[in-house]
């Protein structure tokens, strides 16, 4: 009995945990193979049919769903085939009675799957395998003891160069409607020290980036002990991030933090979903928004913790008005990076099963987007959709964060800000067009002189050789070396020869000043000089 496992990951950088603890846990010979969603397709298909294993098995997510679902539709069906993961787990009956697979085992699958193995060969009984759906039904529901189960961190391989995911717990402890971790209500701990062991032996191996998968890590008393372990044992350029609920997080243990732990090494990721309390309450979201925003305002403040927020668009009581009152509270706290998502209607989760309860319309096809529903009109998703790209284009790439501090400062409400400029053409343009859409955007703004300054200097703070200029400002050469040579001959730049000077930079003429930019070799200098 020979069996193989698929991941299709988003990226080379994300390794496939699930398919090596599958194989971790055992005793039937079972290969790992990791694709990615940019693979050709057709290689997949090729690999699979000439392969001679038994039983082939694909791990499945919103993201390679469809992909599978190809694949499966084309390979030839001459082995088993059996799927797992969260996108199958509670739709497992649409696969398995239109003949794409075999067997789909429902959320964990480290004892489901060796027992499987073990009754293809002959040596189990079909209902003695739990969490498995089959042609005519379902075994039954078993939750995986963590005591028992191996761990797989020993089988990544290149680890320097990808992310590494790490568990140290199962479950979660609150019943959002719209997650899939909600639907596992029991939270489990792996042992913290054996955890801690694996850490040091991932260090060793080479690992750099650590992504813990808990739902909810302060969920664990043993919160601040792992903390602790990883500030006194990391290694420089190490960064280790947590998904917290950001209200329940103990303020000393952020004082902590941001006294013992160097800067970026622990990243908080914090979903705020809402401001409103009636869309918290109608997901089964309890959540404190006056402490939750003092805890964030307290992380920044330190600027020791690395912090990314979540927001979802599409809550059930939230409408349009209502949501642009959440993301311009989130971004009252200047944070550093802000995800603006959209809700999605997963299979098996309370909302999922109750859509039709707030007129949901969505996508059919993964990721199950959000297209209405009673409270937001599908014009309304398309605004909010133009607000999301502008900013994730503009505030979370950093390629101007100074500059965007300036429009934060300025604009009374941000969300329609960010919405008129998503609807210009900036979209899959060269960078200097980027910067020249914004600049042209803000022109008749009170603060656009600040705005103009700052900007141009970010443009050219973002380059490591002389860059396209796109501003309309220029001094014709006479004019242009007739400055430098002012400035030099003040002193302004000992370390630079006249002729230097001429040939290496740019001098962009403003209301006031002069921005001065020098770009020569190794050497780069962008300054401001008062005309």
């Amino acid at each position: 009995m020979k069996a193989l496992l698929i991941g299709i990951n988003a990226k080379y950088i994300h390794p496939n945990l699930a398919i090596r603890l599958l194989k971790k846990n055992t005793t039937y010979e079972t290969d790992i193979k990791e694709f990615t969603i940019k693979d050709d397709i057709n290689h997949i298909i090729s690999f699979i049919d000439n392969s001679d294993y038994d039983l082939i098995g694909f791990s499945c997510y919103i993201w390679n769903i469809l992909i599978i679902k190809e694949i499966l539709s084309k390979i030839k069906h001459n082995k088993k085939i059996i799927l797992g993961g969260p996108e199958v787990s509670y739709n497992p009956f649409d696969y398995i009675d239109n003949d794409l697979c075999d067997y789909v085992i429902k959320n964990e699958g480290e004892e489901a799957f060796h027992l499987l193995l073990s009754y293809l060969d002959n040596k189990c009984k079909l209902e003695d395998i739990p969490n498995l759906y089959y042609k005519h039904g379902f075994t039954y529901d078993k939750l995986v003891d963590l005591s028992k189960s191996k761990m797989a961190y020993d089988l990544l391989d290149d680890i320097s160069n990808k992310i590494v995911y790490i568990e140290t717990s199962r479950g979660c402890p609150y019943r959002c409607g719209y997650c899939m971790a909600s639907l596992d209500n029991k939270v489990r701990f792996f042992d913290i020290e054996e955890i801690k062991k694996q850490l040091i032996y991932l260090q060793n191996k080479g690992a750099r980036v650590y992504k813990f998968l808990d739902r909810t890590f302060n969920a664990n008393k043993k919160f601040i002990d792992l903390i602790d372990f990883i500030i006194e044992n990391h290694k420089d350029g190490e960064s280790y991030q947590f998904e917290i609920t950001g209200d329940l997080l103990k303020p000393e243990y952020i004082d902590y933090i941001n006294e013992h732990a160097p800067k970026n090494l622990i990243r908080f990721e914090i979903g705020i979903q809402s401001t409103n309390i009636e869309a918290n309450l109608a997901v089964g979201r309890i959540q404190n928004n006056e402490l939750l925003f003092s805890n964030i305002r307290k992380i920044q403040d330190a600027d020791i913790i690395d912090l990314h927020l979540d927001l979802i668009a599409g809550l059930p009581k939230e409408d349009y008005s209502s949501f642009i009152k959440t993301f311009n509270d989130c971004v009252s706290l200047r944070p550093k990076e802000l995800q603006l998502g959209f809700l999605k209607l997963l299979h098996g989760t309370r909302l999922y099963n109750e859509a039709e309860l707030y007129g949901y319309i969505w996508d059919k096809d993964a990721p199950y987007e959000i297209i209405s529903n009673n409270y937001l009109s599908e014009n309304d998703i398309k605004e909010i959709h133009y607000t999301e790209d502008s900013f994730e284009s503009y505030y979370n790439s950093f390629l101007m964060r100074n500059t965007m501090m300036i429009v934060l400062n300025n604009e009374a409400n941000p969300f329609m800000f960010f919405n008129g400029l998503g609807k210009l053409d900036f979209k899959h343009k060269t960078l200097e067009h980027l910067f020249k859409t914004i600049d042209d955007y803000v022109k008749d703004k009170s603060y656009y002189n600040e705005f103009h300054k700052s900007i141009i200097i970010d443009y050219l703070n973002h380059y490591k050789l002389k860059p396209k200029a796109w501003w309309n400002e220029a001094l014709d050469s006479k004019s242009k070396n007739q400055v430098l040579r002012e400035l030099y001959e003040n002193k302004c730049f000992n370390d630079l020869k006249i002729d230097d000077l001429y040939k290496y930079s740019m001098v962009i003429p403003l209301n006031d000043s002069y921005i001065i930019a020098i770009y020569k070799s190794n050497y780069k200098l962008i300054n401001e000089i008062k005309k």
